[in-house]
Formats: structure tokens, sequence, C-alpha cells
């Protein structure tokens, strides 16, 4: 009897030892397999440096900081010097990205040439460049292009809302607009008023859009222009202006951009990454992060997504 309760309990005891090493060997396996996408991501370091736009400034940032929570090592940088500021960086080699919210400019691509800088270009999201008032005019709800090249126009006479149209107050218009180093300043200037910088010189002038959505905020009379995301932003404290074509007029709005009846000032927006740059680990898998997660942010910060088979496209340039 003692002799079978001898043998029960070392039985018991092998048992016992087993489950134990068992339970060690998952455990183990268990930790590899939480700790190696950690140890994969802390391997990924460095410094990626982008300037541009800031009308692109709102993506890039909400998608590098994204980004960095995976790969915390990685420092992203991210400047506005508007889209003319950041491609002299990037020609000069002081930037990797290059945020742009209007195509490269063919002086500034033969400067990257010459600086033995080659790049490639990518749409990230449409852009509704929206006209500005603040919320407490109630005679402006909508505009013409006629008029809005009337206001705009380097020999504008238009000085009060009454210049605009005789049923307006005669009250004093105040100005507000990107700077000169800003793509959506080129922009606006080229689709109103037909050829890029042409524009009255009269305006209060920033390369952040911030500054332009207080100056609108706290002026009755203020009339401005500035991207879709920093309106959508500040819906309480600003009123969009309609914008008619000869159509009717239309209002910015997500379903408009897309389809191009907000006419003329929907446009493509971009980053520009230099080839170099790509070749560095932390540049590739940021682009590469930046181009499949673009549909889901861009929305989330005011702009409006482009069609799949543009970020397949995309992808396909630097993959």
């Amino acid at each position: 009897m003692k002799l079978l309760k001898k043998k029960m309990a070392i039985t018991a005891m092998i048992l016992a030892l087993i489950m134990l090493a068992l339970a060690g060997c998952g455990s183990k396996s268990g930790n590899q397999s939480h700790q190696e996408p950690a140890v994969q991501e802390a391997r990924l370091s460095g410094e990626i440096k982008i300037d541009g736009s800031s009308t692109v400034f709102p993506i890039t940032e909400a998608i590098a900081e994204e980004f960095i929570a995976m790969y915390p090592e990685v420092k992203i940088p991210i400047g506005v010097s508007g889209t003319g500021g950041g491609f002299k960086k990037f020609v000069n080699k002081e930037t990797d990205i290059s945020n742009a919210s209007r195509p490269i400019k063919d002086k500034e691509a033969e400067a990257a040439k010459g600086a033995g800088v080659e790049y490639i270009e990518l749409k990230v999201a449409y852009d509704g460049l929206s006209v500005l008032v603040n919320p407490q005019n109630t005679w402006v709800d909508s505009l013409t292009v006629e008029e809005l090249k009337k206001i705009w126009a380097p020999d504008s006479t238009v000085k009060t809302w009454k210049d605009v149209r005789p049923e307006w107050p005669a009250e004093e218009i105040k100005f507000y607009a990107p700077g000169t180093d800003s793509g959506t300043f080129d922009y606006f200037t080229e689709e109103i008023n037909g050829k890029s910088g042409a524009i009255r010189q009269d305006f209060v002038a920033s390369e952040d859009d911030n500054v332009l959505v207080q100056g609108i905020a706290g002026d009755k009379n203020a009339l401005g222009f500035f991207g879709y995301a920093y309106y959508v932003e500040n819906k309480d404290k600003l009123k969009v202006v309609k914008i008619d074509n000869g159509n009717g007029p239309v209002e910015p709005t997500f379903k408009t951009i897309q389809d191009g009846s907000y006419a003329p000032l929907s446009r493509p927006i971009f980053i520009y990454v230099n080839k170099a740059a790509l070749e560095r680990p932390e540049v590739k898998e940021f682009t590469i992060f930046y181009l499949e997660k673009a549909k889901e942010i861009v929305p989330q910060v005011g702009y409006v997504a482009l069609p799949d088979e543009e970020y397949k496209k995309g992808l396909s340039l630097v993959k």
C-alpha cells in the first residue's frame, strides 16, 4: 500500500513538472510573438525632414503622428514655409519630402535638376480652395468668378462691398490671403486672374493659414481665401462663400470637391519625395505608410481622399 502511494506521488510529481515545463514554453513563445514586432519597429530610426505647404501640413502631420507611434525612434520635424519656400529647401537638399499644394513649376524642376535632386511626385488628396467672410456678414452668400476677378485683380478698384454689387453696404473690405510662397496663392491667382502672382497689393498676407483664420474671424468686413481643411476646422468662426462658375452657386463640400462641380477652385495636392532620401529605410517606410493611410486620414483632417487607383499608382512608384 505504501509502495502504491509512493508510486502515485512520484507520478503526480512528474506530471506536475511536465505541465510546468509546457507552461514555461508557451509563455516564452507568447512573449516572443509579442516582442518581435516591437524589436522590429525599434530598429527603424533616423530623421525625416519635411517642409512646404500649409495646406498639406495637416495631412502630413496627422500621418506622421501615427507613424511615430509605431516607430518612436524616428523624428519627423515638419516646417511650413509655403509650397514655394518648401521647394527651395527641397532643391537645396535641406529636406527629404516637400508638401505642395500645386505641381512643381518648370523653373523649380530645372533648379532641382541642376542640383542633382531627383524626385517622385505623389498626389495625396483633393482640396477645395475656399473663399471666406466673417459670420456677421449677412449680405454675401455667393460670388461669381468674374466678381472674384474684379475684387482680386492687380488693377482692382474695389474698396467697399458696394463696389462689388450696388445693393451691398459701402463698408470697406479688409483683404486676407496666403503669402506669395504659398501654392494656394499661386493656384488662386492663376485660376481667377489668369496669371500666377497677379493680385492686388493691399492685403494681409501670411503663409500660416491660422493667421488668416484669426484675421477673418475678427473683422466683420473681412474677405479671404485658403484651403478647405482650415475652413472645416473653424466653421464656428467663418462663413464660406459659394462660387458661381456659370452653372449656379456651388459650396465647397467633400462631394463637390471630389466630383469637380466646385469649379474652378478644386485641385489635387501633393508630396514630393527625394529619390536619394527614399533609399533610407525610414523615408521609404514613411512614404509607403503615408500612401496606405491617406484614404483613412485625409477625410479626418478636412480633405477629400483620392480614388484607390491613385494611391495604388503612387505605391507602385515607391515600392
